[in-house]
């Protein structure tokens, strides 16, 4: 017991805490933002810190995966093909990076992947909001619950994820959701989340055992880790309805943002300097304040661009659910008769 309770389990515990209602507000996935909040930390090296992320990711994402399995939202046929492309690259994706990285720079090396994956998970979740907004404005094409699979598209996707997530722990939750929502337009929401959790258990199960088989688990990060991040959860989910979904949504996309900079450089990426001894806190800073000052005036200049006010509704939480398209699409339905 006195192993496990190390000197910062009480701050990788506040830390599970904190993402942990930020997932239950937002239903981002975790490891976009519990990874960079570990590695700042400096509770561990990076592959340290990618195993212990994954293995409580594949703890708690069971629960939610279970809530929409019981509620009848994942389309399974659908969750099949992705788990098909995924889990072998994911288990394929740490053997990979340490095939072809000199040990000593394999820590460099996974902070480098991880800083692109987050700016990646950054754009992405940008692009879903965009494409939301241009589904609304331009009709919606109707809820459709069974699609029609596209077996190849989706296989590559879910290939595409599970490399992701090996190496990175990032892009469950993001990169495949704005995939998703690309190939099936028609697919609703809860449908497209329900399905995305699914899928993501045996994903990140699948990267978690890989990396545990070549790094180890370190238990005095991942005790309190899991700790944190369930009681969060729990707490983000049942506060959400009462918070202000589109300011916390945005924010995301700035933090994603800086801590893939700040990576990159902690990593010596060449255009930004050499390393741990070379870091530029203030480059990153500047990076988040103009963010906060460019992200909402550009983001109301592409909702002029679709003839709606630069603020207002349809809000940022609302182009992620069906109910703003169901309710628009009704009116416009009764307008035309």
């Amino acid at each position: 017991m006195h192993d496990l309770i190390s000197d910062a389990f009480f701050s990788i515990l506040a830390a599970g805490f904190f993402v942990g209602v930020v997932v239950g507000l937002t239903g981002m996935g975790g490891g976009a933002l519990m990874t960079p909040a570990l590695i700042f930390l400096g509770v561990g090296d990076a592959a340290t810190v990618v195993t212990a992320d994954l293995t409580a990711a594949a703890i708690y994402k069971s629960g939610g995966a279970i809530v929409h399995k019981r509620e009848g939202s994942p389309n399974m046929r659908l969750a099949m093909w992705l788990i098909i492309g995924s889990v072998p690259m994911a288990l394929l994706g740490p053997y990979l990076i340490s095939w072809f990285t000199d040990p000593e720079d394999l820590d460099s090396t996974l902070k480098l992947c991880i800083g692109f994956a987050l700016l990646l998970a950054a754009s992405t979740y940008a692009l879903r909001l965009y494409i939301n907004l241009r589904r609304v404005r331009g009709g919606a094409p109707p809820g459709d619950e069974n699609p029609h699979i596209r077996p190849i598209p989706t296989l590559l996707v879910g290939a595409l994820g599970g490399l992701l997530v090996g190496i990175t722990s990032v892009g469950s939750g993001s990169v495949i959701m704005i995939a998703l929502l690309m190939l099936y337009p028609g697919l609703a929401a809860v449908r497209l989340v329900g399905t995305d959790l699914v899928q993501a258990v045996p994903l990140v199960l699948a990267a978690a055992i890989s990396n545990i088989a070549l790094h180890g688990l370190d238990w005095s990060i991942l005790v309190p880790l899991v700790i944190g991040s369930v009681p969060g959860t729990l707490i983000g989910s049942a506060i959400a309805p009462r918070v202000p979904q589109s300011f916390i949504r945005r924010g995301i996309v700035i933090v994603l943002t800086m801590s893939g900079i700040a990576l990159l450089d902690k990593a010596g990426w060449a255009p930004l300097g050499a390393g741990e001894d070379e870091t530029h806190p203030m480059l990153v800073g500047v990076v988040g304040l103009v963010m906060i000052v460019v992200v909402p005036l550009v983001w109301g200049l592409l909702r002029r661009q679709q003839g709606l006010p630069m603020f207002g509704s349809p809000t940022v939480a609302e182009l992620e659910g069906d109910q703003y398209a169901t309710t628009r699409d009704a009116g416009h339905d009764r307008r035309v008769e």
